[in-house]
């Protein structure tokens, strides 16, 4: 039962705090030898009691930091820095005090970074160039106010960009030394300067990245590009909002013949129990308003805790001195039980394990190159096909799903996109002053035909009446999931349940909730047998976040984007990443 306490305190101490970051104060100094030297300082306000802060920084290949030192105004504490997966990761403990007995809460904390960093100037046969972001997009806040000195080794013939410019709230260049303030960047986006050095401001460049090609009139054509890009977007984007109500007049009538839903007698307001005895992917496959019938990656999750949970896979967590790693077990003997979907599931991670041992922690890693990315992607979309194909199949689906609406709006974004470029072309190649209007119309429909193609298939395809049914069941049930109210009127008794909520929960996309409900109302079972079964121990070991993290990983890898090199396309640059606190 204090266990019990304990988590309820914790849960609702997480919830009281929060944090910001008010200022943000970067300042480069580029040397001549090509070394770039960065001091960078961030003001956090604290509202609550928090144990430090954090910064990530990755690194491109080549790319190394140096000479990195941490210090703190408003607060007392030490940091430890590590390599993680091509980033370098700075952690900051704070305390009120010098003793270190009391942890920092309600108070503003400065925190300065200074390191140095090689091979980050780029010198081409024509210009020297650094591209940087001063803000990166892995932040967990936005900056209120971001300022930033950039030290020049030279201070004549200088091209400098900001990236968005719709940051801006001033820059200017004075001397060597450019100067900039922002408004508010949230904490999802970048903001970027790249600046131009003639060749002759740099010596002895042993520091600094050598490209045997010109870059000048690339970078400054990419520059070029990307600031009619957002110019232009912007303006369209605006005019969008008049006509998109009026646009869109046979897809109103496709959901008016085709999207309607039937009426059907069921008016329940919850589900307690699962609705049917379907399978975890098959329920997240048949609820996929995306794709109905496919399952998504969180049908895949939830196959892996159903698998846990039928001791399919073992959890055993390995100590060591300063970290622990969640490994599954694998268990052959279990294997001809599975069903097809399941046996891929199981071949799929024990791909990537050894000697029936899959060690979930470094999983991310695993995965992280494009060769095993694309074996995952490979494997996936054979699961995928089993679960649609096999498992439903076409006869279920059709059963329960009416797709004619979905068609006719696919087909909608087929011609859309067809007349939108042959629209476009027209009007490229004309000098008449009405072609403008011609190329707005084109972009406008373009953008309406891709967006109709990410809509819900149930938008302007309908369920059947017994598809009906299943998808209310399954909403109602996954209402009850996320509403901690409603398990605390009715909560379970077996953990067994308890188990099956996750597995189902996770399927949904709820799963958080139902873990936080399980250690708020606790079964009436005994105790090790609640903590210490294998499902509650992996998700209380972040097991569900490391596997989530690793697999996308794994689709990310399958698809590497190119590095162009040394021609840096926008939002490229080194610098940025990261931070927050805990």
């Amino acid at each position: 039962m204090s266990l019990i306490l304990l988590s309820a305190v914790n849960t609702t101490y997480a919830e009281d705090r929060d944090y910001s970051i008010i200022d943000a104060l970067i300042d480069l100094t580029v040397h001549e030898d090509g070394l770039l030297h960065v001091n960078e300082s961030y003001t956090y306000s604290f509202d609550g009691t928090f144990n430090g802060v954090y910064r990530d920084i990755p690194l491109k290949d080549g790319e190394s930091i140096e000479n990195l030192e941490v210090s703190l105004e408003g607060a007392y504490g030490n940091y430890e820095v590590s390599d993680d997966n091509g980033k370098k990761h700075i952690k900051v403990y704070l305390w009120a005090d010098e003793a270190h007995t009391q942890k920092i809460h309600d108070q503003n904390v400065k925190v300065t970074y200074s390191y140095d960093m090689k091979n980050v100037v780029t010198l081409f046969n024509d210009v020297g160039s650094l591209q940087y972001k001063l803000w990166g997009e892995d932040w967990d806040t936005n900056v209120e106010r971001l300022t930033a000195n950039i030290h020049l080794p030279g201070d004549k013939d200088i091209i400098y960009y900001l990236n968005p410019e719709y940051y801006n709230l001033s820059d200017s260049i004075s001397g060597n030394t450019i100067n900039v303030v922002t408004k508010n960047i949230p904490k999802d986006k970048f903001y970027e300067l790249q600046v131009l050095m003639p060749l002759g401001d740099f010596t002895n460049a042993s520091y600094a990245k050598h490209v045997n090609s010109d870059g000048k009139d690339q970078i400054m054509q990419k520059q070029a590009d990307y600031k009619g890009s957002t110019s232009f977007w912007g303006n369209v984007f605006k005019m969008l909002s008049a006509i998109c109500v009026i646009s869109p007049l046979s897809l109103i009538l496709v959901y008016l013949k085709y999207g309607r839903e039937p009426k059907v007698d069921y008016n329940g307001i919850y589900e307690r129990e699962l609705p049917t005895d379907d399978s975890p992917a098959v329920v997240n496959a048949l609820m996929n308003r995306s794709d109905i019938g496919k399952p998504d990656m969180k049908g895949f999750e939830a196959t892996i805790m159903d698998l846990i949970d039928r001791k399919v896979f073992k959890i055993i967590i390995e100590e060591a001195e300063h970290t622990s790693d969640l490994i599954l077990e694998f268990d052959e003997s279990k294997y001809s039980e599975l069903s097809a979907d399941e046996k891929k599931v199981f071949e799929l991670l024990n791909t990537f394990a050894y000697d029936n041992r899959l060690n979930v922690s470094r999983l991310s890693s695993k995965l992280n190159n494009e060769h095993n990315g694309k074996l995952f992607v490979k494997k996936f979309d054979e699961w995928k096909a089993i679960v649609k194909n096999d498992r439903i199949g076409e006869d279920k689906i059709s059963g329960y799903f009416n797709d004619t609406g979905t068609t006719l709006s696919s087909g909608f974004t087929i011609v859309g996109l067809v007349f939108a470029a042959a629209l476009f072309l027209m009007g490229s190649f004309s000098d008449h002053p009405a072609a403008m209007y011609s190329l707005i119309a084109a972009v406008f429909l373009g953008i309406v035909s891709i967006a109709i193609s990410f809509i819900p298939e149930d938008i302007f395809g309908q369920w059947t009446p017994e598809g009906r049914i299943y998808y209310l069941k399954w909403t109602n049930f996954k209402k009850f999931l996320k509403d901690n109210s409603l398990i605390k009127e009715h909560p379970p008794e077996s953990i067994v349940i308890w188990n099956k909520y996750l597995v189902y929960g996770t399927a949904l996309g709820v799963a958080d909730e139902v873990y936080e409900s399980m250690k708020l109302y606790k079964p009436n079972v005994y105790e090790d047998d609640y903590y210490y079964s294998d499902l509650y121990r992996f998700h209380s070991y972040s097991g569900l976040i490391m596997l989530d993290s690793a697999l996308n990983t794994g689709v990310s890898a399958a698809n590497p984007s190119s590095d162009g090199g040394g021609f840096g396309g926008i939002g490229g640059g080194s610098g940025g990443g990261g931070g927050g606190a805990f």
